[in-house]
Parts: structure tokens; C-alpha cells; sequence
């Protein structure tokens, strides 16, 4: 089998592309990105790099040429930025790999999407896949990623739809780096009661939900599929186990939800008619890091035939160890 997986070079793309070629089934990989960061780089002979713009039509055509499976990973993924840009990172750019994909006959899609997509502000537990959506998108994130979804869903192709919740793991240059970026600026505070319940997913579990997907029967194509470590877990609990694992003293002091919510929503003023730049706290943050948010993955158990391999502590530990020795 061989398959092109974009957004290699990035976190999740690096980690699925050192996994996969365990698989005596994949023959050969085309790995491809913008650029190649030499530690993150796997040498092995299924391994073929091709560095590229996914915005550039002519190059997606040539990348998915004799291709089986394409996995795309490839996204702007940001809380806070300009539209145009997610348009083009995340909905052209899959329109290009979608067409590309159908001219040349490829047996299957699977694309990594975003539970953001679920995201209204409130707590919610056990969220399925089948739930209805907001009328409104929280950020433009989440509002191109479902685009991306729907055009998927409306091609003739074989597809799979994963929306893994929260990636963590050894390589995370997201969401903990941004957590502890913001504890080192001073700007760091539980919010709320700090005790808000929520699923996190081992950057191996959703390698591991991958190659599930590329196995598939039929039956499990043409679906959308959640993904999480299935252990909810207390999410200030966690981040305080990386704060502390890093050698730094731990979070106590809080802030109310209404004030920090407030003080966001002034912060996304200033930034949207003044400084043009992100803000250091936006509402939509506010919110992942109070409100309870988990995930039901009974479909993606029972259909798919995942379950997790790795727990949410063990990849905490990861996380530690990588970025100390990285620091």
C-alpha cells in the first residue's frame, strides 16, 4: 500500500508517519509538508519526502499520482487569526487534495478534523458524533475544518472523518508549549474551580485511530469518528502535573469565569481594530480551559475497532521527559 500523509512535518504528522511505518502493509509513504525540521525527520526506506505548498494545485496533482490512501493532517490550527487564511490552509487546500484524490482514483480519504466543531460555549458530556452542531462556529478554526468535512462528505470518494480531542503528547508544540508560554508571562490562573472534566488523546491513539481507518472494512467508511483516550480527566490536575514535571511551583491562584470571559472579549476588541495580532486570552480559550467537555467514542470502538493503546498519564510523562530534553 502506499500513501501520501500530509502535514508530515508538523506534531501529529511526524508521530503517525513514525508509526506507520512499523506496518509490514505499508509499502511506502510520501511524507510531505512545507518544511523539515531535521529532528523531527524519520529516516527509513518507505519513507519518501516531498516538500511542497498544498495551495499550489499543480503540486497536489503530482503528490497523489499512484496513490492508495491519502491522510491529511495538514491545518492552520489557531484560536485566533484572519479568515482568508483558514480558507485557504484548510478548505482550498483539501478541495485541491479532494479533487486530485478523485481524477486519480484513490481508494480512500481520511482526514483529521476537530471536535471544536462541537464547541457552544456550555458543558457537555459524552458528546456523539450525531449531535447537532452550533448554528455559529466559535472561530474561524473550527468553522473551516467542518468545511473541509462537508466537502468530503459531498465527493464520490471512500472516506474517514476523525475528530480527535485535545493531542498530547511527546512533540506537542501546541497546546502544552502554549500553556506553559503563558504561565512563564505571569498569565496563567485556573479558571473557575479548576475542576472541569475533560477528554484528552495521546498523539498515539490518534496514530493508532489512523491506521485503523486504513484497514477499514466497508462498513466503517463514509463516517465520522471520534477520538479521545476514553479516561476523562481533570484538566487542571493534568496541567499542573506538566508545570510541576517541568521543575516549575504549581497553578493556585483563580480567576471567575465571568471576569476572565469579560476580559477576553476586551482583549479580542483590541486585536481585531487596534493590534491585529492575537490576543494573549481569547473567549474561546476561556472556555476550554473552564467548562466540562468529554466525548462519547462507543462508534469508533465498535465500528472502527479502536481503543486506545496508550493512557493520557503516560503520555503527560512523555511530554515531560521530550520537553526537558528539548528546553
Amino acid at each position: 500500500m502506499k500513501i501520501l500523509l500530509t502535514g508530515a512535518t508538523g506534531f501529529l504528522g511526524f508521530r503517525t508517519l513514525e508509526y506507520l511505518v512499523g506496518f509490514n502493509y505499508v509499502k511506502s509513504i510520501i511524507a510531505t509538508g512545507r518544511k523539515l525540521d531535521e529532528k523531527r525527520k524519520i529516516v527509513n526506506s518507505k519513507v519518501k519526502y516531498i516538500l511542497g505548498d498544498l495551495t499550489n494545485e499543480i503540486f497536489v496533482n503530482e503528490l497523489t499520482y499512484n496513490v492508495d490512501v491519502i491522510i491529511n493532517t495538514a491545518a492552520l490550527s489557531s484560536p485566533w487569526g484572519i479568515k482568508k487564511e483558514f480558507e485557504i490552509a484548510n478548505v482550498l487546500t483539501q478541495k485541491y487534495l479532494i479533487q486530485s484524490a478523485s481524477r486519480n482514483k484513490i481508494s480512500r480519504f481520511i482526514y483529521i478534523s476537530s471536535p471544536s466543531v462541537y464547541y457552544n460555549g456550555k458543558d457537555r458530556f459524552n458528546v456523539k458524533e450525531s449531535d447537532s452542531l452550533p448554528k455559529n462556529f466559535v472561530n474561524h478554526y473550527s468553522k473551516t475544518k467542518r468545511e473541509a468535512e462537508i466537502l468530503l462528505e459531498d465527493s464520490a470518494l471512500d472516506y474517514i472523518i476523525l475528530r480527535p480531542r485535545a493531542i498530547i503528547g511527546r512533540g506537542d508544540t501546541v497546546i502544552m508549549p502554549r500553556l506553559i508560554n503563558a504561565y512563564n508571562l505571569g498569565r496563567l490562573k485556573i479558571i473557575g474551580n479548576g475542576k472541569n472534566l475533560v477528554d484528552l488523546t495521546s498523539v498515539l491513539n490518534v496514530a493508532h485511530a489512523i491506521e485503523r481507518s486504513i484497514v477499514a472494512n466497508e462498513r466503517a467508511i463514509n463516517n465520522i469518528y471520534n477520538i479521545t483516550d476514553a479516561e476523562p480527566v481533570l484538566l487542571w490536575k493534568n496541567i499542573n502535573t506538566v508545570i510541576e514535571g517541568i521543575g516549575m511551583k504549581r497553578i493556585k491562584n483563580k480567576i471567575n469565569f465571568g471576569v476572565a470571559n469579560s476580559a477576553a472579549f476586551f482583549l479580542e476588541l483590541i486585536s481585531k481594530y487596534i493590534t491585529k495580532k492575537e490576543p494573549s486570552l481569547t473567549r474561546y480559550s476561556v472556555g476550554v480551559l473552564s467548562k466540562n467537555f468529554t466525548l462519547d467514542i462507543s462508534k469508533a470502538k465498535k465500528i472502527l475497532a479502536y481503543s486506545p493503546i496508550i493512557k493520557t498519564d503516560e503520555s503527560i510523562n512523555e511530554f515531560i521527559k521530550w520537553f526537558k530534553s528539548n528546553e
